[in-house]
């Protein structure tokens, strides 16, 4: 079984090798990252209330098509938010009652190089330290987590945001979790009370 995860930051604030004394190149400035936009809304029904996503098409294609596909094809109905780790993020999509796996389409490519961030209210894909590796996970980010941005960690993808409902994602925030072992693999921050995703439908975008 795969386990998707957030790696750990492993050099922290400092750079990892090299020399102060290394001769300074001339480098490009980066392109400034793209503002999030708004393709399509989906209603997300769960065991703790309804919020919708916004879903970026535009910047994100591969991505955003990955999770409409899922979508279409209801694979998200009766999985869980599996993972809700307090003022970080809600992770779900992977698993059904009892943390048993789905069965998933193939890996994507990781669109996470286009820059837009992990900021409060996103959705990215979760997925394992191999970077082209995220099938049907995702994560809302609680907070701006900017440690989980390109090239940070190789980075993680957002392609979307909440756009109604957030109150209904902190309230699943702050559940209580405990630490689950399943076929030798241990999941940390486990709901205590299971939080099914119902249902996730297309829906008008909020005015």
């Amino acid at each position: 079984m795969k386990h998707y995860l957030l790696a750990a930051a492993i050099c922290g604030l400092t750079a990892c090798g090299g020399s102060d004394s290394s001769p300074e190149t001339p480098t490009t400035p980066p392109a400034p990252a793209p503002e999030l936009t708004v393709s399509q809304c989906y209603v997300v029904d769960t065991s703790m209330g309804e919020f919708t996503l916004g879903i970026d098409n535009t910047h994100m294609p591969i991505t955003a098509a990955n999770f409409s596909r899922y979508v279409a094809d209801k694979f998200y109905d009766g999985t869980l938010f599996h993972r809700v780790a307090n003022n970080f993020v809600n992770q779900g999509g992977g698993f059904t009652t009892g943390l048993n796996a789905k069965t998933t389409f193939d890996p994507i490519k990781n669109e996470s190089s286009v820059g837009l961030k992990n900021d409060r209210g996103t959705i990215a894909m979760a997925r394992t330290q191999i970077s082209d590796s995220a099938t049907s996970q995702f994560f809302i980010n609680i907070h701006d987590n900017d440690n989980l941005n390109y090239p940070s960690q190789g980075g993680y993808a957002v392609f979307g945001k909440v756009v109604a409902g957030m109150e209904v994602v902190d309230i699943m925030n702050a559940v209580n979790t405990t630490s689950v072992q399943k076929n030798g693999v241990t999941f940390t921050h486990v709901p205590v009370e299971e939080i099914v995703i119902n249902s996730i439908t297309e829906a008008n975008c909020p005015g």
